[in-house]
């Protein structure tokens, strides 16, 4: 699968792609909303998890990369994950810091949205986000609403 917005593309995980996300899911800065930066072997089982889940669900977390020059900028999609002791598919995104304040997670995840409920006939999704944070800029804060009030 690959799925293309008006500035992104996302593309699937290949078994060969660790250098190409290890720098984004071990950086501090940008993992700050998780509970810590992943370690060599967790973005081994990340990627791993992703080819099982394209295998078994037909879909799973994809690279994001710059249209116009292919970086790859974060990891985005969605996955089967128990919450609460529920079965969801949890749409997420994590995008390198440098690229904060741009829109682009907006854009993900509207696409992956829309990907979701048109395409995979998904019946839900779920958002595992804090929805206040004080670590949330404003301007990221209503674009995250925004995505919120159309799923």
């Amino acid at each position: 699968m690959q799925l293309q917005t008006e500035r992104l593309i996302l593309r699937e995980y290949q078994p060969d792609d660790l250098d190409n996300i290890l720098g984004i899911l071990s950086d501090p800065k940008t993992m700050s909303y998780w509970p810590q930066p992943f370690t060599l072997s967790q973005v081994e089982a990340w990627i791993k998890r992703s080819l099982e889940s394209y295998k078994i669900n037909g879909f799973g977390r994809y690279l994001i990369q710059l249209k116009p020059t292919a970086e790859i900028i974060g990891d985005a999609g969605i996955l089967k994950s128990n919450v609460a002791d529920e079965l969801v598919n949890d749409l997420g995104y994590i995008i390198h810091y440098p690229y904060w304040g741009k829109g682009y997670a907006t854009e993900v995840a509207t696409a992956l949205k829309d990907y979701a409920l048109t395409v995979l006939k998904l019946e839900s999704l779920h958002i595992n986000m804090p929805r206040k944070s004080s670590r949330i800029s404003p301007s990221s804060r209503k674009n995250r609403d925004e995505i919120y009030s159309r799923i």
